[in-house]
């Protein structure tokens, strides 16, 4: 299939019948305020149509267009963007666009029964949603065993629901001929981990098998009595160190706010293991700090808090770009952590087998030499042969 024919195809699944959903992600350019566009049909006035929500990093909009002129927003959406995860009553539709516009088209069979719900509202479109009782919702104290989200929680389930929305988005780039295996550093109290195996293996009935890690014995042993009672058979929980942790096969690498180097330490791991997903959310980078000796940014680094923020931010891009230098297409995107910080940084990376452009490495290497930095995940990628 060429690009001009996955786009009639898509006009004609989306203005069917049949119709259910579809979420088109992964902006082409990182610049673009647009992140996700989610397609649903509504009836409005007796007339169905279909209703376009535009996602930007804090604002929802919508637009409602009617079924004989999609093509214009249809084709301006797989324009930008090159994901498509698109249900009918009958196939679920997985799209994966090129650089250059090369078409991946994957089918599947329905699974079950499907209602079209035509209501039109503008309550938040949750993968989770309020009102459905999830057991280990129910088991983490975040919902009541009636459904409702606890009031001191919500918080908790819009973060949870944004961390769903990013794993969805990782799913064409997992194995499908073998169980997936994934890694969770620094698990903590898990209610992320606990909503990735929810997701992926109840929802998704992907064939996959989790385990986490942290250094807290009470920790662990907690969560791992969660998942012996929820019966999540293939989730486990294990005492140890990002450091010492030694694996056969990874697919997909977690790690949320392991402080400072441990970040590195679990990215280095992962690119070691050869994972096709990774997704990092840091904190406390306080490497650069100390290290950083650019006279030519004092203007910013005279100042504490500019200086620790510019170091953090210094980091994240020589940490995305180092995974760009061995092989990973990486992304920064926004991340709401209420625990934390207002606001955090995730790394997500995909590993491709495309050669990586050499200006690139020149172009890290002039802004790490500014900075006068010694990134210690160059130097455990080069430990484990990963950069050279």
């Amino acid at each position: 299939m060429d690009f001009s024919q996955l786009q009639q195809s898509i006009e004609t699944l989306v203005a069917s019948d049949q119709f259910l959903q579809a979420t088109i992600s992964q902006p082409r350019m990182k610049s673009q305020p647009t992140k996700r566009i989610r397609l649903k049909p509504v009836e409005l006035r007796g007339t169905r149509v279909i209703q376009f929500e535009y996602q930007e990093e804090r604002i929802l909009s919508h637009d409602n267009i009617e079924r004989t002129d999609l093509r214009t927003p249809l084709d301006d959406a797989l324009e930008n963007f090159r994901q498509i995860h698109l249900e009918t009553t009958e196939v679920i539709v997985h799209v994966q666009i090129s650089k250059k516009y090369k078409v991946f088209y994957q089918t599947k069979p329905q699974q079950g029964a499907k209602q079209i719900d035509l209501s039109h509202n503008r309550q938040k479109n949750y993968i989770l949603k309020e009102g459905t009782v999830y057991p280990f919702l129910v088991e983490l104290d975040v919902q009541t065993s009636d459904g409702r989200i606890k009031a001191a929680k919500r918080a908790k389930f819009r973060q949870i629901n944004r961390f769903l929305e990013m794993i969805d988005d990782t799913i064409p780039h997992l194995p499908t001929e073998r169980t997936i295996r994934i890694i969770d550093f620094g698990s903590g109290k898990s209610y992320l981990t606990f909503a990735l195996y929810h997701y992926l293996k109840i929802e998704k009935n992907l064939n996959i098998e989790v385990t986490g890690l942290d250094l807290k014995k009470e920790v662990i042993e907690h969560c791992q009595q969660l998942s012996d009672a929820l019966a999540y058979d293939s989730l486990s929980f294990e005492v140890g160190d990002i450091n010492d942790y030694e694996s056969d096969s990874v697919d997909m690498v977690v790690t949320l706010h392991a402080c400072d180097i441990a970040t590195d330490m679990a990215l280095a791991r992962a690119v070691k293991w050869g994972a096709r997903v990774i997704m990092s959310v840091p904190c406390c980078q306080h490497e650069l700090f100390n290290q950083i000796d650019a006279p030519a940014l004092e203007l910013i680094t005279q100042h504490g808090l500019m200086k620790e923020r510019f170091s953090a931010l210094a980091t994240d891009t020589m940490r995305a770009e180092l995974l760009e230098l061995v092989g990973y297409d990486t992304q920064l995107v926004e991340f709401i952590d209420l625990e934390h910080t207002p606001k955090n940084i995730l790394i997500r990376a995909y590993r491709h087998d495309r050669t990586v452009d050499p200006k690139r490495r020149e172009s890290y290497e002039a802004f790490r030499n500014l900075l006068n930095a010694k990134p210690y995940l160059e130097e455990e990628l080069r430990r484990f042969g990963q950069y050279d």
